[in-house]
């Protein structure tokens, strides 16, 4: 159903309208004078709220109101919502609190008032939130002190509190809103419903969103957020990113993986850009919407003072951009330009005595090289320079490229004339030109960003929903056994099946079938413990390397039997598995998938081996993939540097690589019983890749 009722509603009732100063009901009441439309109070204590006729309820008012609001308490609210539906009412904001956020007692009381909403088609939002504005339509629906100027940006939510100090910072920094929407609880309407709301909003040109939890359906949110991403730009600053959020589990894939580090990886595959501050989160909506991405990082930086562009080049190169390298064309003009004491090189410093003419023409001149991806014009107010006359010729250039222009206007009078011309032209300006180059390392985030969105939205195309059924087959035998974690071998065969190259394995029961196995395979070989129940073998000393005859073999398992009978007792013991000892060589990695709670599978890749908890060094991702995601998901990690060869060492073979991360994202999206599973090592090679070990726990 359309959220149209709750930003442009004909009529509005409020339920818990007072005169008492100082009371919720007061505060919404006296806001909503300036709608336009009719709005009943509805208290059943009193005939009128201030000189407006009252309604004892719902029922008794002349028409169905297209919006109710109610400020009553948490007990009356699931009565109040059931009247809402039976009168016909599509649309209702439950500002009371004492729900869910109190302990059981209340999430029974949210229970009721959803299963009530649900039972007539009404749309909820709330419980617990301070309201919303449509300062386009003169709402405010809200109990917030003052109301939001018209503007461009949508505003979501989940704290009432920050919405009110951003309200106050808004009118001194001037900035304006589409809609200003405090979310609460989300019993009902979420981060989805919002953003499919606002994708399709003439007045939105970006949204922005303050997050505490993602809410009850994640599914609906990236869904949403691929959908609207490409049109609008998405700005989240998402709180709660400590290490105590994370999730522990017995993989090292799940140890790994934590609750935000995969709310990163669903928000890069979405289009959604993150940010740090509030500060940024506003400077992004705005920067995103006036001006073009860079196609590259590459920034060139003119300036009439040193200093302010060794402070952006700082800032440009820990983000991760570049210094543009100035062409030998662009070199000569600017010879030719400035005095012969100018930089010589980028950041291109016109010097102090610049006047608007030679400011403009040398911003021209960097601007159209063809090696320059963005511009930064930093201006100083000096006593020979004039921040008015130069804001003027930049704000003329900005009309003439299609290169992102950035601009600082460092001081206070004697540049607030020169920094209006600029945002008059929608060119951003900042206090600092470390804020502006930060601003530019995020442009380039998001188009990168962008490109994810697509690939992630060719993969969801593609995909055609088929799982694999022999890997089902094999699920079912062993939960028929009883068991939930697979043995090496069979975890082995369920990767063969999916595609996923395997070095053959065999198991030995005894110490006569571990010889055998070794000769029909060939030395020199592998032997590792057998268990269903024991998870890490090397450490328990389940793992015996480059064995090169029959003694060899029955001597490691011998050590493999004491080490785990020592240890975990003679039950955990169930044998061996022998597999020839790969002596090729590659780069070891790890490849892992397990389940969050909201987002379902998620995909890890990164350095494998025996120290992949201490190198750390490994990237997410979220099914489906295709070749080109797989690839760029590989780039987030440090090792790619050397699977593409480094040091005189050839590269491993990519092509091979990316079809193993497509096979291995199939499996684990089209099989959700697979909860854990990782491949520690997956071995990269120049003629191929190998999977050495696996581990895989499955459940009904």
């Amino acid at each position: 159903m359309s959220l149209t009722s709750f930003f442009q509603p004909r009529s509005i009732a409020l339920v818990g309208a007072t005169e008492r100063d100082g009371s919720v009901g007061r505060a919404i009441w006296d806001n909503l004078h300036g709608f336009s439309g009719p709005v009943f109070p509805v208290n059943a204590r009193r005939a009128e709220v201030c000189g407006a006729k009252a309604y004892p309820n719902i029922a008794a008012l002349p028409e169905v109101p297209e919006m109710v609001i109610i400020v009553t308490p948490a007990t009356t609210v699931p009565q109040l919502v059931e009247d809402a539906g039976m009168a016909g009412v599509k649309a209702v904001i439950v500002i009371s609190a004492g729900f869910k956020e109190t302990g059981p007692e209340g999430a029974k009381l949210e229970a009721e008032v959803l299963a009530a909403a649900k039972r007539h088609g009404v749309r909820l939002i709330g419980p617990n939130c301070l309201g919303l504005m449509n300062p386009h339509a003169g709402l405010n629906a809200s109990f917030a002190s003052s109301v939001a100027q018209p503007g461009r940006v949508a505003f979501l939510s989940q704290s009432g509190a920050l919405c009110t100090a951003i309200l106050d910072w808004s009118h001194d920094q001037n900035v304006g809103f589409s809609a200003f929407v405090s979310t609460g609880a989300m019993a009902d309407v979420g981060w989805g419903d919002l953003i499919r709301h606002f994708g399709d909003d003439p007045h939105t040109s970006s949204i922005v969103i303050y997050m505490e939890s993602v809410g009850d359906d994640a599914v609906a949110f990236l869904a949403a957020a691929r959908a609207v991403a490409a049109q609008k730009p998405i700005v989240v600053i998402k709180v709660g990113r400590t290490a105590e959020a994370s999730r522990v589990a017995a993989s090292h894939t799940g140890a790994l993986t934590g609750s935000d580090a995969v709310l990163d990886a669903a928000l890069r595959q979405s289009g959604v850009l993150r940010v740090d501050t509030i500060e940024e989160l506003f400077d992004m909506a705005e920067v995103l919407a006036k001006q073009p991405l860079p196609t590259g990082r590459r920034l060139a930086i003119v300036t009439n003072a040193g200093g302010p562009g060794a402070l952006a080049t700082d800032a440009l190169v820990l983000g991760k951009g570049e210094l543009a390298e100035l062409s030998p064309q662009t070199m000569a003009d600017l010879n030719a330009l400035l005095p012969e004491c100018w930089s010589h090189h980028n950041p291109v410093d016109v010097l102090g005595d610049a006047d608007a003419a030679r400011f403009a023409q040398a911003l021209r001149i960097v601007a159209g090289d063809a090696a320059v991806d963005g511009v930064l014009a930093i201006l100083t107010p000096q006593a020979m320079t004039h921040p008015t006359n130069i804001a003027r010729e930049v704000a003329e250039i900005a009309g003439e490229i299609e290169k992102p222009l950035l601009a600082s206007w460092m001081g206070a009078k004697s540049v607030q004339e020169g920094r209006g011309i600029l945002n008059t032209a929608g060119v951003p300006t900042y206090d600092y030109p470390d804020e502006a180059a930060l601003a530019f390392v995020r442009m380039r985030e998001h188009r990168l960003r962008l490109i994810w969105l697509s690939e992630t939205q060719s993969a969801h195309a593609d995909d055609d929903g088929e799982a694999l059924p022999l890997v089902g087959e094999m699920i079912d035998a062993v939960l028929k056994s009883g068991r939930t974690l697979m043995t090496e071998q069979e975890a082995k065969q369920l990767l063969q099946v999916a595609g996923i190259p395997i070095v053959e394995t065999r198991a030995a029961y005894d110490e006569e079938a571990a010889v055998a196995a070794a000769e029909a395979l060939g030395y020199p070989v592998v032997v590792k413990l057998l268990s269903s129940t024991i998870t890490h073998k090397s450490d328990c000393g389940g793992v015996q390397l480059n064995l090169l005859n029959a003694a060899a073999v029955q001597h490691a398992w011998r050590l493999i039997c004491d080490n785990v009978t020592h240890m975990y007792g003679l039950a955990a013991f169930e044998g061996v598995t022998v597999q020839r000892m790969v002596t090729q060589k590659g780069i070891e990695l790890i490849l892992g998938a397990s389940t969050d709670a909201q987002f379902g599978p998620v995909l890890l890749i990164g350095a494998g081996g025996t120290l992949v908890e201490v190198l750390l060094d490994h990237a997410l991702a979220l099914p489906p993939l295709n070749y080109a995601l797989a690839r760029r998901w590989v780039e987030q990690t440090r090792i790619a540097k050397v699977l593409h060869g480094v040091r005189g060492q050839p590269a491993v073979d990519l092509a091979a690589l990316d079809d193993t991360l497509v096979k291995f994202a199939r499996l684990v999206q089209h099989e959700r019983r697979i909860v854990e599973l990782d491949i520690n090592p997956l071995l990269a090679t120049p003629d191929g890749i190998i999977a050495l070990d696996a581990r895989v726990v499955v459940r009904a």
